[in-house]
């Protein structure tokens, strides 16, 4: 299987907590076997729902972090004066001053690096954070963990979704499905970008259609096909009307609509998928699927209106 056979699902969001991972576990329950990327690594949590089993473990290095060599500093303070970013401590013991970096406060910008008159400053290349190839119930996945004050999250998605595809291609396997990470930043870019459908999920609110609009306007601008999800649409109907109605004049497909239902949040606690628990959220997240995958299959009607996809 090459990679132009495989097909993508991203599941985004404009904000957190829509329900972007409860749906993505229950996709991939659905979907018979697929490959997983959980893209969400500043706050991964895929692996709360499926219990991977890690197989394969990788450092993610990335930037630059100062560091004093004390045998070596000349205790001048330039560096202190230079940084912008307080990345430098000053520790005063009265008989002498020393100089430290803040790892927390350091950006790694190397002007400390460049100025200091003993050379005495090394920059070496940071571990940011670790990820891995994982065996799941419903196939393999790929899952990271960006370090704490961390940067670079968009670098690491991309190292997740490229791995994600070459175990999609290695093991022939047809649909990779990605938790992807909210908002419109570059985790988000670096997850919808080639991706063959993004599934926003939003919610019901003036402030979840807001977010759905530039949500949706980032992954046209990427050519990326969108559908769009309402969940807890029966706390306000007429707004999810309203939401629909936007997304098809953004040249969105609505695919369904998910009701209130505490089941989903008794499984998120149980670490379980709600369709383990049923009921009327688990039903409507099984019709999403068939219209979803009908979309990655290209065997969708070309046009569909809210009517026919609102799952509600």
């Amino acid at each position: 299987m090459s990679r132009h056979d495989i097909r993508e699902l991203v599941i985004i969001s404009g904000k957190g907590g829509t329900g972007k991972t409860s749906l993505t576990a229950a996709f991939a329950s659905l979907a018979g076997r697929a490959v997983l990327a959980d893209c969400d690594v500043d706050a991964a949590d895929l692996h709360l729902l499926l219990h991977p089993e890690p197989e394969e473990h990788y450092e993610f290095r990335s930037g630059h972090q100062a560091v004093i060599r004390q045998e070596d500093c000349t205790r001048c303070g330039d560096c202190y004066e230079r940084c912008r970013f307080e990345g430098i401590r000053r520790e005063d013991t009265g008989a002498d001053v020393r100089y430290t970096v803040d790892p927390l406060s350091c950006e790694g910008c190397g002007v400390c690096v460049d100025w200091c008159p003993a050379a005495a400053i090394d920059f070496p290349e940071c571990t940011a954070g670790e990820w891995y190839v994982s065996s799941t119930p419903c196939g393999p996945m790929v899952h990271a963990k960006l370090g704490i004050a961390a940067e670079n999250s968009g670098k690491l998605v991309s190292t997740v979704r490229r791995a994600a595809r070459d175990r999609a291609e290695k093991e022939g396997i047809a649909k990779l499905i990605i938790d992807g990470p909210p908002g419109i930043g570059c985790p988000v870019i670096a997850s919808i970008t080639g991706t063959s459908l993004a599934l926003i999920i939003t919610e019901p609110t003036l402030s979840g259609q807001h977010d759905l609009e530039r949500v949706a306007r980032l992954a046209k601008h990427f050519n990326v096909p969108v559908a769009v999800c309402v969940n807890k649409w029966d706390i306000n109907s007429e707004l999810t009307e309203s939401i629909e109605a936007v997304a098809l004049s953004m040249g969105a497909r609505p695919v369904g609509r998910i009701g209130y239902d505490r089941r989903m949040t008794e499984a998120q606690v149980a670490g379980k998928t709600v369709l383990d628990y049923g009921g009327a959220a688990a039903e409507a997240i099984r019709e999403i699927w068939c219209r979803v995958a009908s979309m990655l299959d290209g065997t969708a009607p070309d046009a569909g209106d809210a009517e026919s996809g609102n799952g509600g």
